[in-house]
Formats: C-alpha cells, sequence, structure tokens
C-alpha cells in the first residue's frame, strides 16, 4: 500500500489516517510484466532530450513508427512518469493542516526553514494525522482569517528569497478540495513547496481537414523561466485566485494565441488529468482540466503576450510520435494530449496496456 494521505479519496478529516510504506500504485516500471515498454524496440532511438534546443524542423523530421505491435504505448508511458517522480518519498513529507483539513505536504527539510518563523508556523507533536515525525505542519491560530493567512504566509515566503526561486506574484487559493472553502492564497511559486494542489486549464485546439486531425501546437519563448523553447499546447495557464475554469481560458485564448471569445467560448470541457511529482523539498500536486476547440479551417493563431515563439499545424498522428519518441513536449503537455488521442480514438482498446495507459493519466488525486 501507499502513503494513503496522499491517494485516499475518503474525507481530509483524518483521524484514521494511517501512513504505509510507500509504492506509486499506478505508474509501471519497464520491468513490470504489465508494462509494454519492457519489448522495446532498439530502433527507436529518435530522441532529443529536454536540455537541448530544437527547430520545427525536427518537429517534422520525427519518423513514423507502427503503432500495432506490443510495444505501441511505451513511450507514452515514459512521458506519464516524468509526470510522477519519486513517489517512493512520500513519506519524507508532513501533511499541512488548516482546521482539520489536509491542504498541502511539507518536506522535513523545508520544515527547518519554516520553525524560525513561530508566530505564522508551528508544528505541533501530535500524530493525530499520521505523520512519520510525529508533528505535522499548520499556522498560527492567530491567523483567523484567509485574509490574515495569505499576507503572513506572503512574508515569510518573501523572507526566505531564492530559496523559492521564480516568484511570479501571482496567487493560487488553498483549499483541500476544488471548489471547497479557501483557507487563504498562496504564492504559485511556493505551492509545490506546501504540497497545495494547483489546477490549471489546457486546450486542445485542433481541425478536421480531409478526414485527418490536427492539432495546433506552440513553440515556448526561449525566455521563459520554466521549459524554454519546448512544444506546449495552443492554450494552457494555471487556475489562479477568484476566477473561473471557463473565463480564465478564455482568457488564456486571446493573450496566448489571438482567440476572441466569439470563438473561444465554444471550447469544450472534456475532464482531466492529474499527476503528484517529487522533486527534493517540492512535491507537486497539479490537476489539469482538458478542453478541446474545434477551430475553423483557415484560422491562424498569434501570440499576444510575448510567451510563445511561433505556432504550427501539425497532423495529430504525427504528435503521437512526437509524444512517443522525443522529449520535445512540456511534461505535462503528454499527459493531455495523450487522453486527446484516447479521447479521438486514435489509441485503441486493442493495443496492449490501454487500460493501464489510461488509468496511469490521473495518477494523481483529483478533487
Amino acid at each position: 500500500m501507499s502513503c494513503n494521505y496522499l491517494y485516499r479519496s475518503v474525507s481530509h478529516k483524518l483521524p484514521n489516517f494511517i501512513c504505509y510504506t510507500p509504492i506509486a500504485p499506478t505508474i509501471l516500471s519497464h520491468k513490470s510484466p504489465f508494462c509494454p515498454s519492457r519489448r522495446r524496440r532498439q530502433s527507436r532511438s529518435f530522441s532529443i532530450s529536454a536540455g537541448n534546443s530544437f527547430t520545427w524542423d525536427d518537429v517534422f523530421r520525427v519518423p513514423e513508427f507502427p503503432q500495432n505491435d506490443d510495444s505501441a504505448l511505451s513511450g507514452f508511458f515514459d512521458k506519464i512518469k516524468l509526470c510522477n517522480r519519486d513517489l517512493e518519498k512520500q513519506c519524507e513529507f508532513m501533511p499541512f493542516v488548516i482546521e482539520d483539513q489536509i491542504i498541502g505536504y511539507v518536506h522535513h527539510g523545508f520544515a527547518d526553514f519554516l520553525k524560525p518563523f513561530q508566530n505564522v508556523f508551528i508544528f505541533p507533536q501530535d500524530n493525530t494525522y499520521g505523520s512519520h515525525f510525529g508533528c505535522y505542519c499548520t499556522l498560527h491560530p492567530n491567523l483567523s482569517t484567509p485574509n490574515d493567512r495569505t499576507k503572513a504566509v506572503a512574508n515569510v515566503i518573501k523572507s526566505l528569497g531564492e530559496l523559492i526561486p521564480g516568484i511570479r506574484n501571482e496567487l493560487f487559493p488553498v483549499a483541500s478540495a476544488f471548489g471547497e472553502h479557501i483557507f487563504f492564497a498562496l504564492e504559485r511559486a511556493a505551492a509545490p513547496y506546501f504540497g497545495i494542489k494547483a489546477y490549471g486549464v489546457h486546450m486542445n485546439g485542433y481541425l478536421e481537414k480531409d478526414g485527418k486531425e490536427f492539432l495546433w501546437l506552440g513553440k515556448r519563448s526561449e525566455q521563459k523561466t520554466t521549459y524554454p523553447g519546448m512544444l506546449d499546447h495552443l492554450v494552457a495557464g494555471g487556475l489562479p485566485h477568484d476566477i473561473s475554469c471557463g473565463e480564465n481560458l478564455i482568457k488564456e485564448c486571446e493573450e496566448e494565441a489571438g482567440i476572441p471569445r466569439s470563438i473561444s467560448h465554444t471550447a469544450k470541457p472534456v475532464g482531466a488529468v492529474s499527476y503528484v511529482d517529487i522533486e527534493g523539498y517540492r512535491m507537486k500536486r497539479d490537476v489539469l482540466f482538458c478542453y478541446d476547440l474545434k477551430l475553423p479551417d483557415g484560422f491562424i493563431p498569434h501570440n499576444e503576450d510575448g510567451e510563445v515563439e511561433s505556432f504550427r499545424l501539425v497532423p495529430v498522428t504525427k504528435v503521437a510520435n512526437i509524444i512517443r519518441n522525443t522529449s520535445f513536449f512540456k511534461a505535462n503537455c503528454n499527459l493531455v494530449i495523450t487522453d486527446f488521442l484516447f479521447r479521438h480514438g486514435h489509441i485503441k482498446p486493442e493495443v496492449f496496456g490501454y487500460l493501464k495507459l489510461l488509468q496511469s493519466l490521473r495518477s494523481g488525486y483529483c478533487s
């Protein structure tokens, strides 16, 4: 069993909380007899790592590979594992609790940096929430309102300086589950350091032409601090405080691709993907709401905010091969596009590993 405080779908009030030796419940190892990549072929060596630059010419030169053999899904499993790293380290984190609700997880090493701020963070010696460390993290009881908590935590984050890089001055809501009571708002860059669930919207912009499907892809600006120069969705963005998913998507459509509201309002919500990624002190627990927008033939996207270098229209079959055989895409885009491939019939039940791959697209905590 795993550290069930991460995956449990019952109430976040956890008097029955117990932590067990962790395993990754849905991410398959290449050594697993259930993973199709155990039969991977050596010929599939066309790959450029995420750290290297590439051009659109490189993208369109990705060779075609057959998708009807037993190893067809191995590349997709690889990309899902990239978003779900080091799950065996879950028990290095203690629960972050407010009003008897677990709202996040704090690494025991990061907690050492928070302990000097005793008027903001406290660490009760109580194993009610099943921490391996005999305590949990919470906010001082004097911080009783969302506004007080937001200001106090923001001051701590500012004091920590470069320990939390990439400050965006963008607030994310902090709640035990999506749509639940918001306890306070937190700087977006700090969310993984507190194991806060973060939400985003990702949109597949596609069109149909001559009986085939095409996806519009963006190539991120080389000036971006995260994933510079990599492939991305036509439109994607985090879900900040005080805006709905639908309105946020319409805003991002205009800023990132120049899509007017008259078109973007027809985007269809089609579900969500999720993942849990651990790296050092960070536990990134993301839920991405997925949208499809069928665009008119002749529409040409143009970026308005300087975050996208260029766009290209790419056949969906080519996009599938890019995911399977390269590292060109920003990591979490692989999950959303793989979900699109399932829903549009490009990945079929007859292929070995179909259900395992489908399940692994929601390896995180969808709530």
